[in-house]
């Protein structure tokens, strides 16, 4: 059984990267890469401008996303802002890193 999501093809590539950020749940954080992926595509540069245009940060959860190694990576409203959503989450940020990151990553398999 294919785990990819299934696609619709009149999205934008934006808008197929917000599909996904809605499938991460609260306390759980996903990569650039882990989204490219997702879309069949090493695309992690367009992803992180997908995330920077998100015209919707709010309910769409763009600060769930962060690098490969648990670094924060950028966000709209600025990484001090980023910490707080993520810490509102139950995610444990120390030193601009998320901790924990094996435990709490989505990988968009489950």
């Amino acid at each position: 059984m294919n785990s990819k999501p299934k696609q619709n093809n009149h999205l934008t590539f934006n808008e197929h990267c917000y599909e996904l950020l809605l499938k991460i749940p609260k306390g759980r954080v996903t990569t650039y890469k882990a989204i490219a992926q997702a879309l069949n595509c090493k695309a992690y540069q367009a992803v992180g401008n997908a995330m920077n245009q998100n015209p919707n940060p709010i309910s769409v959860p763009c600060h769930r996303v962060v690098n490969t190694d648990g670094r924060l990576g950028g966000y709209a409203f600025g990484s001090d802002r980023k910490i707080e959503l993520l810490t509102e989450e139950g995610i444990v940020v120390q030193d601009g890193k998320v901790q924990n990151f094996k435990t709490v990553f989505f990988d968009f398999t489950e």
